[in-house]
């Protein structure tokens, strides 16, 4: 036998020995629980993806079937899944990238395991493919999957968390791509479902491959202050295990530290740095209670003893034990002065509370009583929420991931009807998102409401506790303007259904006017001359034609038939005011230049300046060298450099993932970059003449505008100005801090 053959079996015995001991983990893993041990089925689907995967690896080189029992370890060990779901996740490739369909998983393990393969089976090139109508299209396949059977998108979480787990091995733009899609739908999603750990996770590891150095940055502040974190919970943690030790309750007592994402996110949201987040560490209390029925009662209770020994903030209490979330967190919340003058937030929890927080409504199953629960209730609202998003027939799907975004809020108040009810609602609502989620009806014909008894116009912003009234009329109608302000998925839909009602009646009402002009003209109706008239016209549909006549911004006279039989073309009053009735037509893409053509999206683009001429700076986000930036191949077939953490850029790399390229700034640059320093402090005298010094002294900046504003003696404003890159900016801001007046100097996020 050769040395190679030998290798080779080496290498097969090897992924044996994997293969075998990561099915037998799983195994042990699921015998461990209370689950029925259905460990025949759980067998047989494992041999037929083995199978199936059979000499296929994945871009690791691993053997693939790993990767489904990875995700079937997760769905069991971090969820708490049985049999079925175990099945699913272990098939969850085959009918996609194997010849096995779905009758054959029907015929082999039934119905419901193949439905929830079917589920997650993607449409074509993955959720979010090369055609952005696909990723849409197969979003919206794995939603409504998941309105009948919410294990579908627990299985689907499992598999996102453990692609981001082997992230490592896909190239950076490929990375960017999946990191930004987890950002911006999944973690949200995981969070709705109340999956913390996931939820967590999933930030985490997309925050560690979208911003190395900063990721890198915070673990390591964490690990040189986790000595100080564990000297505050050694002195904070004895008086209350005395207390509840005196309560005879079974207790547990552990730290919770703040994640890195979450950390990043506090300081660029408050513009600090990493020694001003006081809330790193939280103490957390798990208690069994002496019965379910006095489960809340000893919530109270142990907030009560605490209050005797901490003095407690008097704003930060929070009472999600009368108000669950959304999601089902329950918990008491607040933050207690130690003993060393240190403020240290503590969350009191039951098991049961702790198990939902961390597993989501998928641990509600274990607690189910035969009444349907409150956050049981809460879940199905939303479910419902998804499925009249789902129900509703837009053109585009291409907004879909953006309306189901929406529908992720994380922050939410409450809301109380007239007669008392109370009604969640997303931060930041308004008025018509209200009478929205009420009813169609209410929406459509609201032009206003009394909150707390004073009138108050559409666009009002809700507060938590604001009682409201509807107030209707039926001369009342939609208006387009509507959606520049409300922010449940709901009411945009809703808006947009009507406004589609509207313009097909404008539509109807436009055809009709232009084939009585043309029956006027004895010019004959049919789809060849309307086609000139909309080409004439600038249009790019006949609808959009129809609809210009219809609302009456386009009317038709003898220059119109001119331009059907080529008479007068561009003759006649058009041509002095061709702006009348036009629309702008969406050009063709141009010739890709030499730079395009040359572009790997494989490899990643260094930013010189030599690249940079060829490139467009964002005006969303004015990336500078240093940022984490990435590039964007527009319709256009130009590359646009945006931040990573951009807005726009996140959604971008949702859509149009295979568009994104990996980027990396040069070294040094002569070139300058626009950016604004935005300042805050106290109106002294001498504040102004101090600021304009300091610049003067930084001799590379280029300063293009100061803006000041004063009221009742704090002023705040921004400076403009030219820099070569973020060390540059760092240095400014360092400079300006040590003017005594200044409290606040940072980079503004455009």
């Amino acid at each position: 036998m050769t040395e190679e053959a030998n290798t080779n079996i080496s290498q097969k015995e090897q992924d044996e020995q994997m293969i075998s001991a990561a099915f037998q983990k799983l195994l042990d893993t699921y015998l461990a629980t209370n689950h029925r041990k259905k460990v025949d089925i759980i067998t047989r689907a494992f041999n037929l993806a083995k199978k199936a995967h059979e000499g296929v690896r994945r871009r690791s080189g691993e053997p693939y079937i790993l990767h489904p029992i990875a995700v079937a370890q997760i769905a069991v060990e971090e969820i708490g899944l049985g049999s079925t779901s175990i099945c699913a996740a272990l098939l969850h490739d085959v009918e996609e990238d194997t010849e096995y369909t779905n009758d054959d998983l029907k015929n082999l393990f039934g119905p419901k395991i193949a439905n929830i393969v079917e589920g997650l089976t993607k449409i074509s090139g993955g959720i979010f493919g090369d055609r952005a109508s696909l990723q849409a299209e197969t979003f919206k396949k794995l939603l409504l999957t998941m309105s009948d059977d919410i294990r579908v998108i627990l299985i689907k979480m499992c598999d996102r968390l453990h692609n981001m787990r082997t992230l490592s091995s896909m190239q950076p733009s490929k990375q960017y791509k999946i990191a930004g899609e987890t950002l911006y739908i999944y973690a949200p999603l995981a969070d709705r479902l109340g999956l913390n750990k996931i939820k967590s996770e999933l930030e985490d590891l997309s925050f560690r491959y979208e911003h190395p150095q900063e990721y890198h940055n915070i673990e390591q502040l964490l690990s040189t202050t986790q000595q100080e974190r564990s000297d505050s919970f050694d002195n904070f943690v004895p008086p209350i295990r005395k207390i509840m030790e005196e309560m005879g309750l079974k207790y547990r007592i552990i730290q919770r530290v703040k994640t890195p994402y979450s950390i990043w996110r506090k300081m660029q949201e408050k513009h600090v740095a990493f020694e001003e987040i006081y809330d790193i560490l939280a103490i957390r209390i798990i208690f069994t209670p002496e019965s379910k029925a006095k489960e809340v009662n000893n919530c109270f209770n142990i907030y009560s003893e605490l209050t005797k020994i901490y003095s407690p903030h008097p704003r930060r209490f929070r009472d999600w034990l009368s108000s669950p979330k959304a999601n089902g967190y329950q918990a008491l919340h607040n933050t207690f002065m130690s003993a060393q003058g240190k403020w240290i937030e503590v969350q009191i929890r039951s098991e049961r509370m702790n198990d939902i927080a961390e597993r989501g409504f998928a641990a509600h199953w274990k607690y189910k009583d035969k009444d349907l629960s409150h956050e049981e209730s809460q879940f199905d609202t939303w479910l419902d929420s998804i499925k009249e998003i789902l129900d509703d027939p837009q053109p585009d799907t291409l907004d879909l991931l953006d309306r189901i975004k929406l529908n992720l809020f994380s922050k939410e108040i409450l809301v109380i009807t007239p007669k008392g009810e109370f009604k969640r609602m997303p931060q930041d609502s308004t008025i018509l998102d209200f009478a929205f989620s009420i009813h169609s009806f209410l929406g459509t014909h609201c032009f206003g409401a009394k909150v707390n008894q004073k009138l108050e116009p559409l666009n009002y912003r809700l507060k938590s506790g604001d009682q409201v009234e509807i107030l209707t009329s039926k001369t009342q109608h939609v208006n387009p303007e509507w959606l520049n302000f409300v922010k449940t998925a709901k009411a945009r839909s809703k808006i947009e259904v009507a406004l589609r009602h509207q313009n097909r009646e404008k539509m109807k009402e436009g055809e009709k006017m232009l084939n009585d002009f043309l029956t006027e003209k004895n010019a004959e109706i049919n789809f060849a001359n309307i086609d000139k008239l909309r080409k004439f016209h600038g249009f790019n549909s006949r609808d959009e034609l129809y609809l210009a006549i219809g609302r009456g911004e386009l009317k038709m006279n003898d220059d119109d038939i001119d331009a059907i039989y080529g008479n007068r073309r561009n003759k006649g009053w058009r041509k002095y005011v061709p702006f009348i009735g036009k629309k702008k037509v969406v050009p063709a893409a141009p010739v890709a230049s030499d730079f395009m053509a040359s572009l790997n999206k494989k490899k990643t683009l260094l930013l010189d300046e030599a690249a940079l001429e060829h490139c467009t700076i964002s005006t969303c986000c004015h990336p500078i060298p240093g940022d984490d930036a990435l590039g964007y191949i527009t319709p256009e077939n130009k590359l646009e450099i945006h931040k990573r953490q951009c807005p726009v850029a996140t959604k971008l790399k949702t859509r149009y993932g295979n568009n994104i390229i990996a980027t990396k700034w040069a070294d040094h640059y002569t070139q300058d970059f626009e950016t604004a320093i935005h300042i805050k402090g106290v109106d002294t005298k001498g504040t102004l003449y101090a600021i304009a010094d300091m610049l003067h002294n930084q001799k590379s900046v280029n300063l293009n505008r100061i803006d000041f504003e004063a009221h009742d003696g704090i002023f705040e404003g921004a400076i403009h100005c030219l820099v070569h890159d973020t060390e540059e900016v760092k240095q400014i801001c360092q400079s300006l801090l040590k003017i005594e007046s200044l409290e606040e100097v940072y980079r503004e996020e455009k």
